[in-house]
């Protein structure tokens, strides 16, 4: 199972060939998951581009038939886990990029992001 980040599925649903969408068409749909906070960032792009109308209906093609994971009870204790620890070792990240680390080592036990930058640090 792969929980993409937000990064991973722009360059997914961006219109110029990449070897993210290659990767991703890769793999058995039912493998790819997303998270409601990647949801919420994408939304948040569409309404704020040049083209909403049409990357609304891109998402909403998407949202059909890649499954959601929740910010849930279990996702919420590991993300106050991950925080105490980012901040102990002088390396805060954003709050959003917190629960989508979360919500992966809870539900998946990983986590695919572009920069890499969540899993290293919260793959220990």
């Amino acid at each position: 199972m792969w929980l993409l980040d937000t990064n991973v599925w722009i360059a997914y649903l961006n219109k110029k060939p990449s070897p993210v969408q290659s990767r991703i068409l890769a793999v058995p749909v039912e493998k790819l998951l997303r998270c409601d906070v990647v949801k919420a960032e994408l939304y948040y792009g569409a309404y704020k581009s040049c083209k909403t109308t049409e990357n609304l209906a891109r998402l909403e093609n998407l949202f059909l038939i890649v499954r959601s994971l929740p910010f849930d009870a279990k996702a919420a204790r590991y993300f106050g886990e991950i925080r105490a620890w980012l901040e102990q070792g002088g390396m805060p990240i954003g709050a959003y990029d917190m629960q989508i680390a979360a919500i992966a080592l809870a539900r998946v036990g990983c986590i695919s992001e572009a920069s890499y930058t969540i899993f290293r640090l919260c793959s220990r």
